[in-house]
């Protein structure tokens, strides 16, 4: 039997690309929503240890969201995104950097498929360059740090659950 991973085609953005996907036990639409309502992103956005202040947001192709995240050491790193696409409950796309103007802001693709009773959400995000997405990997634990924000979306949404099913 061939491996069909070897032979199947390489995307042409592959070296530039981290893609991490998690399965969150939860309906889609809420999936989506906590992913879209700044109410519910400041309770779980960023890695494990970081905070998340909003200085900014709206939630329409177009619009942004500025933020700011403080790292456990008090490092404070300003954020920007920006919505290029929304397509409740599928699919989100938009760019990411500093700052409006962010030579190096990267674009994310974030889909939210049904998995049953579940959701499985993938965060497909290509860099500009591949010496940036090596960089973002190497310096600031892009893989990692990726992870652990989907564990505590996850952790945040089964929360909601739980509490929904004891009222």
């Amino acid at each position: 039997m061939a491996d069909t991973r070897r032979d199947a085609p390489q995307s042409a953005t592959a070296e530039r690309e981290i893609i991490i996907s998690r399965i969150i036990s939860a309906p889609r639409k809420l999936v989506f929503e906590a992913f879209t309502a700044v109410r519910h992103l400041s309770q779980w956005w960023g890695p494990e240890g970081f905070t998340t202040t909003t200085r900014a947001f709206e939630f329409r192709v177009g619009a942004a969201w500025d933020f700011v995240m403080h790292g456990p050491d008090g490092t404070d790193y300003q954020e920007w995104i920006s919505w290029t696409e929304i397509a409740p409950p599928e699919r989100i796309a938009l760019l990411h950097g500093e700052s409006r103007g962010d030579p190096n802001t990267f674009e994310s693709i974030i889909t939210f498929t049904p998995d049953g009773a579940a959701t499985r959400i993938e965060m497909r995000t290509v860099f500009p360059t591949k010496e940036q997405r090596d960089e973002a990997v190497k310096k600031y634990h892009a893989i990692e740090g990726g992870q652990q924000t989907l564990a505590n979306l996850d952790a945040y949404v089964t929360e909601i659950v739980g509490k929904a099913v004891e009222i």
